[in-house]
């Protein structure tokens, strides 16, 4: 039987990466499907990884109907067994319910990529709504990693390296290796108000401790003061 199936993670996880394997996979296996995608790194139209791998795909917007989607392909004669569903936490409430339909009217599998929480550690809607109808929910088991090296559980906005908490749930920023403390190459955005994102421990995430806050603090991990 078809299933819908969430695979979840932080930034970092290789849910991307995951989800090209897997068009991969059900493609050698003579399936036929589509991939979807929303405001992915590499630009409009596109699904790539953080590994330098990128495939076309259909673009998602507010006004997408995947029910629709579905329907015009098979009705011009295109075989549509699968759906490769990226970026879901920019997904609305409606349109995972479309899919949802798809899996049990049509037959189709569909899995969906994203992340749980946005930088105030509250529910994106589409991940919530994943969550809710979801048949199984998978957690990825590729460990992101803190600045401290501990399990980066949370996802951070910052602005110049500061974790900010307050503004709209969705903004692309740029998502390339935050600066560590311990003084390697950095990744700081070059303008004031250029948006940026980190994956922290809770720990960290709480106290809003980025990587760049700790190194300016301490030239040294090992001599962090006893707060963070």
């Amino acid at each position: 039987m078809a299933q819908l199936v969430f695979f979840s993670g932080t930034m970092d996880s290789g849910k991307s990466t995951l989800a090209l394997q897997m068009d991969h996979n059900h493609a050698a296996r003579g399936r036929d499907g589509v991939r979807f995608s929303r405001n992915d790194r590499a630009g409009q139209a596109m699904l790539s990884s953080r590994l330098g791998l990128a495939v076309p795909a259909v673009e998602v917007t507010d006004d997408t109907d995947f029910w629709t989607e579905v329907v015009r392909r098979r009705t011009h004669g295109a075989r549509v067994d699968y759906l490769i569903c990226d970026e879901v936490q920019f997904y609305t409430p409606g349109q995972v319910e479309q899919l949802a339909r798809l899996v049990d009217e049509m037959g189709v599998d569909v899995f969906g990529f994203g992340i749980t929480t946005d930088f105030r550690t509250r529910l994106f809607p589409g991940s919530a709504r994943m969550l809710e109808l979801a048949d199984r929910v998978e957690v990825l088991q590729v460990e992101a990693l803190c600045w401290c090296g501990s399990r980066a559980t949370h996802n951070a906005r910052t602005v110049r390296g500061v974790m900010v908490t307050e503004g709209e749930q969705v903004v692309v920023g740029d998502t390339a290796e935050a600066p560590r403390p311990d003084g390697a190459d950095t990744a700081v955005p070059e303008r004031e108000d250029e948006v940026g994102y980190e994956v922290l421990c809770r720990r960290h995430h709480m106290r809003h401790v980025t990587s760049a806050v700790a190194r300016a603090a301490s030239p040294s991990p090992q001599t962090l003061p006893l707060g963070y």
